[in-house]
């Protein structure tokens, strides 16, 4: 039977849209669970072949958890090229995600160094490499008479993302202390198994756009294309230094909260749960920002998408602020409460919803036709460089020890520093930025 390959001319939402929101929801569950336990199980689980343990260090750990992450940021690439060059966006996402089936599997089965390099290998390069499919699967949906309910796709979208990540960062943690390591990981895996189940229904519901190498090839040498990278990259390369702070809340935030007073109502909180509060703060602010901020702002200044991420970077200092007291205070011998991390993570989740939503639906809409899934994975690269210099920033640490001078609020401090000077980058290069939006089937202007 063959597919669709132009949207419907009906200005509704398109029948696709709800099997994309649940493969993201338990695909989801299914990444942030794994990613949830992967600091604490490389630092209190990791074992040899023979079963004694073999345990990384806290710096060790950050180092491989945040190079893990990178990886994943850096298939995409890999992902976009095989999409649109060859098989098309469904029957990449599909396939790939039979590969991040296989690396959780790995992962649950064997808990050596050996089987974490292969199981992290293999989901890296499924679960990045359908990243920017999906995205631009969404948009491919909507065509010039639906194109006004792209936003609130994008929404549901993020908030898909975000439900299933709440669920699973506050499950996993307590499965791998109640469980192992074993069934903390095999969860997941079934998630990713029944994501890719709930995708494969959705086949008749999609909009599918074939893949045209010549075409592709063609537009990558069109003007259109290079001006809008040379338009975005600029972009990218400064929203880098958003991501090398953001995903440490799956590695330094964690050493962090170990420290911390974690005892609420009489219950200690699992220091690893605490990623739940990103998720679950996003539920709460992308309705408040959505319905009630960005209106109210909007009538005293046009809150255009660059003014947005402008403004998340000023949120992100704010971030890095708490984050250097909490560690000035644990210097100090005192032991903070675990609500001010809480108030760093909804201060970085602010700052989330204002540079990452809002530059995921930019980079669609600047995108021409053809090069969505391109545009998206080298949105997805910032993503990578970003884990990748914090990598190589706690490989240095780890080698120079205190000499470095990057303990305690130092840490956080040259990430504030690092993030002043890219704000101040970022406001230049926005105000000479020029665009057009691009939607399937048409053009916004």
């Amino acid at each position: 039977m063959s597919y669709r390959t132009v949207p419907n001319a009906s200005p509704g939402m398109p029948p696709g849209i709800p099997y994309i929101i649940g493969n993201e929801l338990a695909e989801r569950f299914s990444f942030y669970g794994m990613r949830a336990i992967l600091y604490l199980f490389m630092t209190t689980a990791l074992v040899t072949h023979q079963g004694a343990p073999d345990l990384m260090g806290d710096t060790e750990a950050r180092k491989w958890t945040h190079l893990f992450i990178a990886a994943v940021y850096f298939t995409p690439l890999i992902g976009a090229f095989l999409a649109d060059l060859w098989l098309g966006k469904y029957r990449t996402i599909l396939l790939l995600s039979l590969v991040y089936c296989a690396g959780h599997v790995v992962l649950a089965v064997d808990n050596t160094r050996t089987g974490l390099v292969a199981g992290l290998g293999l989901i890296a390069l499924g679960a990045g490499g359908i990243k920017p499919c999906v995205s631009a699967h969404v948009g491919d949906q909507f065509g010039p008479a639906s194109a006004h309910l792209l936003p609130r796709a994008f929404h549901f979208f993020y908030l898909s993302i975000n439900a299933g990540a709440a669920v699973s960062q506050l499950l996993t943690p307590w499965l791998l202390d109640s469980a192992g390591p074993h069934v903390a990981f095999g969860v997941p895996g079934l998630l990713m198994f029944a994501a890719t189940f709930v995708f494969w229904l959705g086949r008749h519901r999609f909009v599918h756009i074939p893949a045209e190498p010549k075409r592709f090839l063609a537009e990558m040498r069109a003007p259109v294309f290079l001006r809008t990278l040379a338009g975005l990259v600029p972009l990218y390369l400064l929203i880098t230094v958003f991501w090398s702070i953001f995903d440490q809340t799956a590695s330094a935030w964690i050493d962090q909260a170990q420290k911390m007073d974690r005892m609420l109502f009489g219950w200690e909180l699992h220091p690893a749960q605490l990623q739940a509060a990103n998720p679950f703060f996003i539920l709460l602010l992308i309705p408040m920002f959505s319905l009630w901020l960005y209106p109210r702002v909007g009538r005293l200044v046009e809150l255009t998408p660059l003014r947005k991420i402008g403004a998340g970077f000023v949120v992100t200092l704010a971030t890095l602020a708490v984050s250097a007291w909490i560690e000035d205070r644990l210097s100090a011998g005192l032991r903070p409460f675990i609500g001010w991390q809480v108030l760093a993570y909804l201060l970085l989740t602010s700052a989330e919803i204002l540079i990452s939503i809002t530059a995921l639906e930019f980079s669609y809409t600047q995108a021409p036709p053809r090069m969505k899934s391109v545009i998206m994975s080298l949105y997805l690269l910032s993503m990578s460089l970003g884990n990748l210099f914090t990598s190589g920033l706690n490989a240095y640490i780890e080698k120079a020890g205190p000499a470095a001078g990057l303990g305690g609020a130092g840490y956080y401090l040259f990430f504030a520093k690092l993030t002043g000077v890219a704000l101040l980058a970022f406001v230049a290069v926005a105000r000479g930025y020029r665009g057009r939006a691009h939607i399937q089937g048409g053009e916004t202007g």
